[in-house]
């Protein structure tokens, strides 16, 4: 201990302000101020010559006096005294405070100290009080708290710090809590640091035997002979006991670490029961439910709960508390027991909600089904009180009035088909039955209920897709039998033209004619696109490219008001499409568009990969999960009503004026995609723009059989006419025996006309069993078959295989309005032939014979 230590005993308070405190007297003030006068009134005797070198030597004393005075406060050795700091009462609460207190300076020395700390810290005299580092120096298990305390010291913060003190000579040992904090704020008050040293022993010792009673409590609860849990409003497992654990085969470890919720222990539906419970706020609830819980290995165990809930004052749901009881062995022991468990399982587990209600429709039971589904639809932590809640306002009056007759004591009610309350769309089916019930009884009817909604889903997608074959098959068929007519009109057309000069009057008239023929084509060709009847010529496609290449003719058509955002996605999968076909999809959709954005907007093209995983968490409807690459075109437009959504995609139906649309636009689109093997979907609203979403799938080349050179569906023989745009031949004159066959009369004569003049040698036949006989009575002088695909009596592939037969190198052109796909199945395998679709004119008909014959 240092002599400065020693200047201050250590039961005198230390004020950080100043000295030590000195009282003041009056009495002194008194005599002073006595004195003062007599030497005044001494001074008034003696006259004033003589007293004037004494008043001379009294002022020079006073101001001597005085100037040490100042020079003194302005040292800090004089002060003037605080009556606050003067207190007894102040110096009294430190000095006999029940913690022991010490003040220490920047070096840290000890400048004040209290009795309680020399008690605590063992110094015999104030002399020999020591700084709290120095106490326990010695000491290796609060060294490191220590060390803590003083760094916190050094740079003015708080610490506190619990340390224990090993007794000596069996002494039990102490617990002290060590708190060191700086004197005040001011920068002369932060030289000063206060410790603080508390005997805690007891408090300690509470603590411990609190703890050891809680021990004791959660053993007993461990091991008690039945379960508890407790779950949180979040519903996690909070709390689970060993009992419980051990039935379930779970490790109580495992449990405790958290991330096993309530659904993991509950089989079924069962944890809907626990949080169905209808909140009441500042009331306990306890309900008792029989479920099953679901051990780790899967298998269940039947168990009867004791639910207790405590609800705030807000109504919000607390932690549970909850009993299980094993019914396990009531299972084995008791069959009146046994067979209750029986029918709680089937209860609860029936994949049918099941709810008792009274007259009202208040719910009085119900099982695990119910709740869950009472709970989807209200959205609350709680099931509704009311059945008539989970139903759709405008059809509750259905159920109303079936649970009324129920009341009533009607037997057979007829079940009540109606729409569910909630955010989604969603349909059931409810039966209901009446209950026998004496006075007491509050039950008025058994409900069961059934959710119909997938069934709906699926029976409408039934419809709409049978809907949609009948209707392509009529558009087919159509299509057909136009192509047809369209082939005569447009091969008389073509003989007009041929004895016509362009200076003739009539020859605007034919080209009129020719014209207004050519579209009528075209329709046929949207009518044979939404039958998936059209011929498609696939080639592996780079989308990025495809649409890119598209960008000037969108522009163009969609014009300046409508901005166009192209947005490729990266690393995009091949596709095979029909190059032609694919640019008629997004042209078709881009016009769409443009004419929803009357006064402008924004058209959105995007394209991505969807991987087979995200496909199959998309869950449309029909598509199955594989890898796709998707085409979003999105337009910011008046958007489509919801009642008109599920017919755009039918042929000739649209909204747009009389003469502004063929209603074949987005049917074209629907045929196209489901030709080339992918899927469309439509999302939109009134006002919010509508999102057109193609997926085609991804093209993998390893998967892709390399064709023969003269493969089966005759590809590499086609002839792919469709225009008269092609190249035309220098001569397509010719010479060679051509079988016409063909079942209509006029199509026939205007075809053979027209290889007549140019220079074929023509036999006509009307179905396929004349063309056997003529084949047959040729002997082999047939160069070449022209045959139509459907005909009476034998069709063209029956026909194929018969000439076949009778001379394996016969060349055959098949002629159809339908797409070769529509027979090929028919054909049989590496069978060569070359293809014709109608409506043809004469040029393409003539080049294609020429071709076919020329051809090795």
């Amino acid at each position: 201990m240092t002599a400065e230590t020693n200047d201050h005993p250590a039961t005198e308070p230390f004020v950080a302000h100043g000295p030590v405190r000195r009282g003041g007297s009056i009495v002194l003030v008194l005599l002073i101020a006595a004195g003062i006068v007599a030497v005044a009134v001494w001074l008034m005797t003696i006259g004033r010559s003589q007293a004037q070198p004494y008043i001379l030597g009294v002022l020079a004393l006073l101001a001597t006096v005085g100037l040490f005075n100042l020079f003194a406060f302005a040292a800090g050795i004089i002060r003037f005294s605080d009556r606050a700091s003067d207190d007894p009462v102040m110096g009294r609460i430190a000095d006999h405070a029940h913690d022991g207190l010490a003040v220490t300076d920047s070096r840290g020395h000890v400048v004040y100290s209290n009795a309680a700390y020399l008690t605590l810290t063992g110094a015999a005299s104030p002399q020999d009080v020591r700084p709290v580092e120095r106490v326990f120096i010695g000491n290796p298990d609060v060294s490191e708290a220590v060390f803590r305390l003083l760094k916190a010291a050094r740079e003015g913060k708080r610490q506190q710090e619990e340390v224990r003190i090993a007794g000596h000579d069996g002494d039990q040992g102490r617990w002290l809590r060590l708190r060191v904090r700086p004197l005040g704020q001011t920068k002369r008050e932060a030289r000063y640091s206060v410790w603080s040293v508390a005997d805690i022993t007891r408090d300690r010792e509470r603590q411990e035997d609190v703890f050891q009673e809680l021990q004791h409590a959660i053993e007993y609860l461990d091991h008690a002979p039945c379960g508890f849990f407790s779950v949180n409003p979040a519903g996690e497992i909070a709390y689970v006991n060993a009992t419980l654990a051990n039935w379930l085969d779970y490790d109580l470890a495992e449990i405790g670490s958290g991330g096993l919720k309530l659904t993991d222990i509950v089989s079924g539906d069962g944890a809907s029961l626990l949080t169905s419970i209808v909140p009441v706020p500042g009331e306990v609830k306890t309900e008792v439910f029989d479920i099953d819980l679901r051990m780790r290995g899967g298998k269940t165990l039947p168990v009867r709960l004791y639910h207790k809930l405590a609800f705030g004052a807000d109504g919000a749901a607390g932690a549970s508390r909850t009993l299980v009881i094993s019914r396990a062995r009531d299972e084995r022991s008791d069959p009146e027991r046994a067979a209750e468990v029986r029918f709680m399982r089937f209860f609860d587990h029936t994949p049918m909600a099941i709810a008792t209600v009274d007259r009202g429709g208040n719910v009085v039971g119900a099982n695990a089904r119910y709740a869950k589904l009472a709970q989807s639809l209200n959205g609350e932590g709680g099931a509704a009180k009311s059945i008539f809640r989970a139903v759709n306002p405008r059809d509750r009056g259905l159920l109303i009035a079936a649970i009324n007759q129920a009341a009533e004591g009607q037997g057979d009610i007829a079940p009540v088909e109606v729409m569910l309350d909630g955010p989604k769309e969603r349909s059931a089916q409810f039966f209901v039955t009446l209950v026998e019930k004496d006075e007491r009884d509050a039950e008025t009817a058994i409900v069961y209920m059934l959710e119909t909604t997938e069934r709906r889903a699926l029976e409408n997608q039934i419809n709409q897709s049978q809907k949609m074959e009948m209707v392509g098959q009529l558009a087919g068929g159509i299509a057909h039998d136009f192509n047809n007519v369209l082939s005569a009109i447009m091969m008389a057309n073509d003989f007009l033209l041929n004895a016509h000069k362009p200076t003739d009057p009539s020859f605007q008239d034919i080209m009129q004619i020719k014209q207004n023929a050519t579209r009528a084509a075209t329709l046929v060709r949207q009518l044979l696109a939404f039958s998936r009847r059209q011929t498609l010529r696939p080639q592996v496609l780079d989308l990025g490219d495809a649409l890119s290449d598209l960008t000037m003719l969108l522009r163009r058509l969609i014009g300046e008001k409508v901005k166009l955002d192209l947005v490729h996605g990266r690393d995009l999968w091949p596709i095979k499409v029909d190059v032609s076909q694919f640019e008629q999809v997004v042209v078709n959709l881009a016009v769409n568009a443009r004419d929803a954005m009357p006064d402008g907007g924004k058209l959105i093209i995007r394209t991505s990969n969807v991987p087979t995983e995200q496909a199959a968490q998309l869950a449309n409807k029909g598509m199955p999960a594989a890898d796709y690459v998707k085409i979003e075109i999105s337009d910011t437009g008046t958007g489509i009503p919801a009642d008109i959504v599920d017919k755009i995609f039918e042929p000739f139906f649209s909204t747009k004026e009389v003469g502004k649309g063929t209603g074949l636009g987005l049917s074209t689109v629907y045929g196209i995609v489901k030709q080339t093997g992918g899927f469309v979907y439509v999302d939109s609203a009134p006002g919010q723009g509508t999102t057109f979403r193609i997926f085609l799938p991804r093209h993998r080349p390893e998967q892709e059989v390399a064709p023969d050179a003269q493969a089966g569906n005759g590809t590499a023989k086609e002839t792919a006419a469709a225009t008269d745009a092609a190249k035309p031949k220098p001569d397509l004159t010719g010479q060679g025996t051509i079988l016409l066959v063909e079942d209509e009369d006029g199509l026939r004569s205007l075809n053979a006309r027209g290889l007549r003049s140019r220079g074929y040698s023509v036999i006509e036949a009307a179905n396929g069993v004349e063309a056997i006989e003529a084949l047959e009575e040729r002997q082999g002088a047939v160069d070449l078959v022209v045959s139509d695909v459907v005909m009476p009596e034998m069709d063209g592939p029956t026909l194929l295989k018969e000439m076949r037969i009778r001379n394996p190198e016969l060349k055959i052109i098949f002629v159809s309005g339908y797409a070769e796909d529509a027979f090929e199945k028919s054909l049989p395998e590496n069978q060569q032939f070359a293809f014709l679709p109608k409506p043809f004119t004469l040029t393409q008909l003539v080049a294609a014979v020429k071709e076919t014959i020329a051809a090795q």
